[in-house]
Order: C-alpha cells, then sequence, then structure tokens
C-alpha cells in the first residue's frame, strides 16, 4: 500500500511540475503577444502621422515645398 501512496506522489509532483512549465511557455506566448498588440496599436495610433512626415520630407528633397 504504501508504494502505491509513494507512487502516486511522484506520479502527482511530476504532473504539477509539467504544469509549471507549460504555465511559463504560455506567459512568455502571451506576453509576446501582448508586445506585438502594444506595438501594432501605437502604429495605428501614430503611424499615419510618420507617413506624413516621411511624405513631407520626401517632397522637401524633391523641391515640391
Amino acid at each position: 500500500m504504501s508504494d502505491d501512496r509513494l507512487q502516486q506522489n511522484i506520479d502527482r509532483s511530476t504532473a504539477l511540475h509539467a504544469l509549471k512549465k507549460v504555465r511559463v511557455l504560455v506567459d512568455e506566448a502571451n506576453a509576446e503577444d501582448a508586445a506585438k498588440e502594444k506595438a501594432l496599436a501605437w502604429l495605428a495610433r501614430y503611424g499615419w502621422m510618420l507617413l506624413l512626415l516621411i511624405a513631407a520630407l520626401v517632397a522637401r528633397f524633391m523641391g515640391v515645398f
């Protein structure tokens, strides 16, 4: 009987350890997704100003202004 309980404890420990490893991987993936989402939100918010600035600089160097 004690061998069965020992094996159950070992199995439970192994499963908990594996779950912790999976959780770390999921957290890393979520952090990467959040960073990408933040960058895309910044681009959507300020990207049009950046494009206007680039267009103005190109026009300035081409002699339009």
